[in-house]
């Protein structure tokens, strides 16, 4: 009987510590009532919490006797925050229903001209938000190329030795076929997307979308591999942002960015402005600069009308003026000889205008108007060559928006123009040019029902020269329940030839012919890509999700750049084949308390199927992998661990390169209105003249090697961040 009675006093013990110290609730969708899977339940001011499961239940032990604050807290919805008192009397679960909130617009994509968030666009969106942005400004404050590059399936390829440039390749395609919008304006086309990537800083960044896959659709020629949005930060009410920040390099960089933004009763303001001084670095001390000598400065102010709560005007200036210097040290230090000689100069100037007016409608109909016009100049300057060329494009766009919470219309038309006119230096032959389209665009948005929804959109675009484009495009997402949903689009694309691609850009544009109008058709595209997305929440702080994405472009009529046998210039053809990349992305997403862990896995079979050539596209690795570790405390530490792996290229005479790594650790220690960030880029020192010699002699007229690995090898960098004020940061992706 005693021992029964033990028994008995020992259960009833436990069952009361259980119902005393352990909290245990059901959260739910305040509109729909349905469970919410992965909100984080946090007793505040302790490391104590948990996630709710699939059926929305969240059980958080060893709480503290006491009062205590419980925050429940999810993407897209307001954070709610209530008070209990330990021990508990009940052990039943309490149910918390939370309220979509303001927080949703941090989530809302634009590339897409709808209104959706990421979860409920049939087109397939990469999101990056504002955290992930702060930590690659940390690690690179200078532009946007380490951004882009640790993206799966995205890869940055160094098109100069001498003045380091780099272009975007989507599923292995040429940067001439993704499109980069700023805000939703096209500013980076033609001639201007020399050097682009190089020139936009990430600080003034709030989010990046990035499309894989023909968007034409959308925003006409170019969007073929697909497109890259960047969505600068726009003033807030009551919410002022001033930050600084400082960034040094032990490759003899040093940046300075700073932003200011604030949002008065009728008007507002923004700032941005970046300063960035680069001495030339030579890692592997053969005399030539790895990095290239550098004196840039960019400054970009916007002023925001607001009339009322349903008008919005904003006007703004990009500038950019830079002076890039590379090639053989002696020269650039201003100590040449009659040998040491050789170097390459561009100096670049970019300044655009942009006018964005939004007007919403008692039926929330929008009305858009949209209109840039950008000037770049840019000169390089080689010995015994220059080239010297100037351009103006404008975009100008007016666009309906209508429907209701099922189907959703967007109607617009807009206009491009692009004029390009070269200084007669050293040319016989100027490869002038000018290209007006008229464009006009449909897009529907369908909740066919709660398990599907469609996007469908027809664009026909008219240019003088190569006559009518008709695209068409479709996406369609499904939700098999709430772990599991997929999308499957397509679309056509086209793109107007011009000289700007990496090959002109390699031979710093010398010796090749204008292209000829009457025998040069546009390159043509057709796409497709499908894909799965998981997720699931294991345990009470484990989640997991992992997104499989298939992919195919074929490009007809592509511009071929060939070598006259005769005069040996250079002149640009359609291939009398096609080019096909089709391959696979894999992305896999682990949370653990403070820990989260990403990897990624890029399959890109990218084949020239013309000239009975038939292999893999020079200087695209079929294999990437990486993978992240990030311990995260929100408000105190960010230390992540990044390893990257690219697999062997064919160079252009189809010799094989090896594989590498490229390993890197990052610490960002975060105080009030102050962080410290110290980084270490590349530390294993990956590096190509590691593997085999990048300049050729003769010192005075020197060959380089093609660019396959990174030239700058380990790289420490460091600053501080001073945000003298910050508005609330709400991270969502």
């Amino acid at each position: 009987m005693k021992r029964l009675i033990t028994i008995i006093f020992l259960l009833a013990w436990c069952i009361e510590a259980f119902t005393q110290h352990t909290f245990q609730a059901i959260v739910k969708d305040a509109d729909s009532e349905e469970p919410l899977v992965g909100v984080s339940v946090l007793v505040e001011g302790t490391n104590i919490g948990a996630s709710t499961d699939n059926s929305g239940l969240a059980i958080v032990r060893n709480i503290p006797s006491g009062r205590q604050a419980i925050v429940f807290s999810y993407v897209g919805y307001e954070s709610r925050e209530e008070t209990y008192d330990f021990p508990l009397s009940s052990d039943q679960p309490v149910i918390i229903f939370l309220e979509e909130g303001h927080e949703m617009e941090e989530v809302i994509v634009t590339a897409t001209r709808s209104s959706r968030t990421t979860e409920e666009i049939p087109t397939r969106i990469e999101f990056l938000g504002s955290e992930e942005l702060a930590e690659k400004a940390v690690m690179n404050s200078t532009n946007i190329a380490m951004l882009l590059r640790e993206s799966t399936g995205i890869q940055m390829q160094q098109t100069s030795a001498s003045s380091a440039n780099q272009s975007i390749r989507i599923q292995g395609l040429d940067g001439r076929y993704t499109q980069i919008l700023k805000d939703g304006f096209p500013l980076f086309g033609g001639f201007a997307g020399g050097l682009s990537i190089m020139q936009i800083p990430p600080l003034d960044l709030k989010q990046v979308e990035v499309i894989k896959g023909s968007s034409s659709t959308l925003y006409g020629g170019g969007a073929i591999a697909g497109l890259v949005n960047l969505v600068t930060k726009k003033p807030v009410e009551r919410a002022p942002e001033l930050s600084l920040m400082l960034n040094q390099t032990s490759a003899s960089g040093t940046t300075l960015n700073g932003f200011y933004a604030q949002k008065f009763s009728k008007t507002g303001v923004s700032l941005y402005a970046s300063g960035n001084r680069q001495e030339p670095y030579d890692p592997n001390e053969d005399g030539f600069s790895d990095i290239p000598k550098v004196r840039s400065f960019t400054v970009t102010p916007r002023f925001y009308w607001y009339p009322d709560d349903n008008t919005t005007l904003w006007v703004g200036v990009n500038t950019t003026l830079e002076d890039r210097v590379g090639g053989d040290l002696l020269v650039i230090e201003g100590q040449p000889d009659v040998e040491h000689v050789f170097f390459e100069q561009n100096l670049t100037k970019r300044i655009s205008s942009q006018v964005a007016f939004d007007k919403t409608f008692s039926n929330s109909s929008e009305l858009r108007f949209r209109n840039s016009i950008g000037y770049f100049d840019r000169e390089v300057t080689v010995p015994d060559y220059q080239f010297k060329g100037e351009q103006v494009a404008s975009f100008s766009e007016i666009s309906y928006a209508t429907g209701n919470e099922l189907s959703q219309w967007i109607l617009g038309a807009n206009l491009f123009t692009d004029r390009f006119e070269e200084g007669p230096l050293n040319t016989t032959s100027l490869r002038n040019y000018q290209n007006t389209t008229f464009g006009g665009f449909l897009q529907n948005t369908w909740d066919l029902n709660e398990t599907f929804a469609l996007e469908s959109g027809l664009r026909t675009d008219y240019n003088s020269d190569y006559g009518t484009f008709v695209l068409p495009r479709a996406s369609l997402l499904f939700k098999i329940n709430s772990q599991l949903s997929g999308r499957l689009g397509g679309g056509l694309g086209y793109k107007l030839p011009t000289i700007f691609t990496e090959e002109a850009e390699a031979l710093t544009f010398q010796g090749i012919l204008p292209i000829d109008r009457n025998t040069t058709a546009a390159e043509r595209s057709v796409g497709g890509n499908f894909d799965l997305h998981f997720q699931t929440v294991m345990g009470e702080k484990l989640t997991f999700s992992v997104n499989q994405f298939f992919f195919y472009t074929g490009l007809n009529d592509a511009l071929v750049l060939r070598e006259e046998s005769v005069t040996g210039n250079y002149l640009f053809e359609n291939a009398d084949g096609t080019i096909d990349s089709r391959g696979f992305e894999s992305n896999i997403k682990l949370t653990y308390g403070d820990f989260k862990l990403f990897l990624q896995y890029a399959f890109i079979d990218a084949r020239l199927n013309y000239d009975n050539i038939n292999n893999q596209k020079p200087l695209t690795p079929k294999h990437n992998a990486g993978a992240v570790l990030v311990f995260e405390q929100h408000g105190k530490w960010r230390i992540g661990l990044e390893s990257y792996y690219t697999g062997p290229q064919f160079r252009s005479d189809y010799t094989r390169t090896r594989d590498y790594w490229i390993v890197g650790l990052m610490g960002l220690r975060q105080f009030k209105n102050f962080s410290l960030f110290l980084n270490f880029e590349n530390f294993i020192d990956s590096r190509q003249s590691r593997y085999q010699d990048i300049v050729f002699p003769p010192v005075s007229n020197p060959d380089f090697a093609e660019i396959w690995a990174p030239t700058d090898g380990f790289v420490i960098n460091g600053g501080f961040i001073w945000n003298l004020f910050a508005r609330e940061a709400h991270d969502h992706h």
